[in-house]
């Protein structure tokens, strides 16, 4: 972690220090952490190759476009990369509609319906996790058009990098049939949903431990199973 008076100006304020201070008492956890993160990215990497192939071939005779899904997200220090997912809507389906999936929602391919169900579109993040912008247990990676929302608190799940996975993840994994009969689904998402997701991330942060991630990690693979 930098310093604090290295952080970014808008994250210098005292509802984001409480949480600072929790994760520099936490300092060998977060070490690790990334260490963990490199060396089981690279390892799932290798094994997972054959059927990144597959899956990746599969994309691409369903329907028209890459094979990637390529969208600007926000990380640490509210950095901005581009996150890697399979694509598993229509080509160009965020010029065409909301940044939020409602259950449904008709920009979605036959194999994206499958991929999602069984959440193999998040297996490129495995090259996000390597280059340091992700990690595999962290705060879902918001469009910069959702963190211009954020409260002071809430920029403090931005201390950390991004995650594949949370509990948040774990209760809202749903979250598209939250969505499904909403006039404006971005209204809902940004007044209803994420603050509440936002509970489940800022308490991760007060009871961070490596421990706890790998516990997140085994509830996030039993719930995908269910």
């Amino acid at each position: 972690m930098c310093r604090w008076d290295e952080l970014p100006q808008n994250m210098q304020v005292k509802e984001v220090k409480r949480y600072y201070d929790i994760l520099q008492r936490h300092k060998a956890s977060l070490i690790l952490k990334r260490l963990f993160d490199i060396i089981v990215a690279g390892v799932l990497l290798v094994l997972l190759s054959p059927l990144l192939l597959i899956l990746a071939v599969c994309i691409k005779l369903d329907s028209k476009g890459p094979v990637f899904f390529r969208q600007v997200r926000v990380t640490t220090y509210g950095k901005t990369f581009r996150i890697f997912k399979f694509r598993t809507m229509v080509n160009n389906a965020d010029k065409i509609g909301t940044q939020v999936t409602t259950k449904g929602d008709t920009r979605i391919t036959k194999v994206g319906k499958a991929l999602r169900g069984c959440r193999l579109d998040e297996l490129p993040q495995l090259l996000n996790i390597l280059s340091g912008d992700m990690t595999f247990v962290g705060t879902r990676p918001e469009v910069e058009k959702y963190v211009a929302h954020y409260t002071d608190e809430m920029k403090a799940t931005l201390l950390l990098p991004a995650g594949v996975t949370s509990r948040a993840s774990i209760e809202y994994k749903d979250e598209d049939k939250l969505l499904e009969s909403a006039e404006n689904a971005d209204q809902v998402y940004i007044e209803q949903i994420l603050p509440e997701k936002m509970k489940y991330n800022l308490k991760a942060i007060e009871e961070f431990s490596f421990w706890q991630d790998i516990k997140t990690m085994l509830a996030t693979v039993i719930a995908v199973i269910k």
